[in-house]
């Protein structure tokens, strides 16, 4: 059997890890912009609800701590890969994705509640800003959960043994950009209300 030679950088990362790092940095700038968008605009369009009388703190406090949750399942199926416990791998992979497809859940509730309430994408600048900006996020929760699942796959194939960790190592560095990233989002839109 062949092992692949991994190619390190002058820092001595790995240039797969290097590469995702730079491409973190990216999507930084992409959420930035949006989240600074939403900043520039709220509050300028009252036509239709507006964030107090629509936002359900509670509902996506709950949602938040499941997502946190999922980044904790991420660490435990890093370590278990890297041990090499396919079982245990399988089974904190499997709660990452699960957890990951209940915050879509919770999310699709609430953009289904916003729109019966008459909060839609074109009602006013808040609905615009709003659902541009969750909804980027969102399908960005959708891609890792795609991603989680692929590595589950690999795992039931038995190729995701100790030496494929760097894969789970990078699948975990965007799950928690990801989760960082609704932090900063549920804290600006959920919980700074001006």
């Amino acid at each position: 059997m062949t092992h692949a030679v991994a190619h390190h950088t002058s820092t001595g990362l790995d240039n797969r890890k290097m590469a995702f790092w730079l491409f973190i940095g990216s999507e930084c700038l992409l959420f930035g912009s949006l989240i600074a968008t939403y900043l520039v605009y709220e509050g300028r369009s009252v036509a239709g609800p507006t964030t107090h009388e629509i936002l359900n703190i509670p509902l996506t406090s709950v949602s938040t701590f499941v997502l946190l949750m999922s980044s904790l399942a991420m660490v435990l199926a890093l370590a278990a890969v890297t041990r090499g416990d396919k079982p245990w791998s399988r089974v904190w992979l499997g709660t990452t994705a699960l957890l990951g497809s209940c915050f879509l859940g919770f999310q699709v509730y609430e953009f289904t509640h916003f729109v019966h309430e008459g909060l839609t994408l074109h009602v006013n600048l808040f609905g615009s800003t709003f659902f541009v900006l969750t909804g980027f996020h969102g399908g960005h929760v959708l891609v890792g959960v795609m991603w989680l699942l692929t590595l589950l796959i690999r795992s039931f194939q038995g190729k995701l043994g100790p030496d494929k960790a760097l894969n789970v190592e990078i699948a975990g560095l965007y799950w928690h950009f990801v989760d960082v990233v609704w932090i900063v989002i549920f804290t600006v839109v959920y919980l700074i209300q001006r």
